[in-house]
């Protein structure tokens, strides 16, 4: 068994097990734990109640959050001429077409966190599948990363855009940002994208949708959330 700790036993020790928090609770206690020596990342993973055999019920879109991440995130663009420009105008951290592929196959390249393509180029990121697929950094039209305006994509994943997906088990995990925010803004960001879920619930979904959420900081323990509380309620009660 893992041993961890006693800073995260601490943050652990003031956590009630059988409590289901206030949103605006959780993220308090989160910002007065004391576990990193770094500014760690803030992860909330709501459980759904989908079945992602369904293709109708998987769940895949992107949203901007209000205040962003805070992390520096690193893309990589595939395309050619102009839109490559723009690309790197716009602070793509890799751009090419057929030479950006064979750095990803041949030479290992991955340190980076979202990858973008102009429609043209889908037929070269298509032999690609097997190694950007199961890091879920594939381009997709859905979440708007196979576009011919790159310049565009490229800003607006900078400045805090997020993709969001249920995984096998129908999870949802983002990140809402660092704990070094301020409370407000890790609130605002958490509803966001609570209220992005409840806005896209498949029609097909039966039963409880909602079924769990939970809150951490990266290496800490996790915090239940209340899934009643959306960001109207939120606001209402502020």
């Amino acid at each position: 068994m893992a041993r961890h700790g006693k800073r995260y036993e601490a943050a652990r020790a003031a956590i009630n097990p059988e409590t289901v928090y206030d949103p605006s609770d959780a993220v308090r206690m989160i910002k007065e734990q004391e576990i990193t020596r770094f500014d760690p990342t803030i992860e909330v993973h709501i459980r759904l109640g989908v079945n992602v055999r369904h293709a109708e019920e998987q769940l895949r879109g992107t949203i901007s959050l209000p205040h962003g991440t805070g992390s520096d995130v690193k893309v990589a663009v595939f395309a050619q001429g102009d839109a490559a420009r723009a690309a790197e105008e716009a602070g793509a951290d890799y751009v090419g077409a057929e030479d950006l592929a064979a750095k990803i196959t041949d030479e290992g390249l991955s340190d980076f966190d979202v990858a973008i393509a102009t429609p043209d180029m889908m037929a070269v990121v298509g032999k690609l599948g097997r190694v950007l697929g199961p890091s879920g950094k594939m381009p997709n039209p859905k979440s708007g990363t196979v576009t011919p305006d790159v310049a565009k994509a490229v800003g607006e994943v900078k400045s805090g855009k997020i993709e969001y997906r249920t995984d096998r088990a129908g999870i949802v995990h983002v990140s809402i940002g660092k704990r070094s925010f301020e409370h407000q803004q890790l609130l605002d960001n958490y509803l966001a994208i609570f209220d992005e879920i409840l806005r896209v619930k498949p029609a097909s979904t039966k039963g409880q949708y909602v079924r769990s959420i939970s809150m951490a900081q990266t290496m800490g323990p996790g915090i239940s959330i209340d899934p009643a509380v959306t960001g109207a309620e939120q606001e209402a009660a502020a």
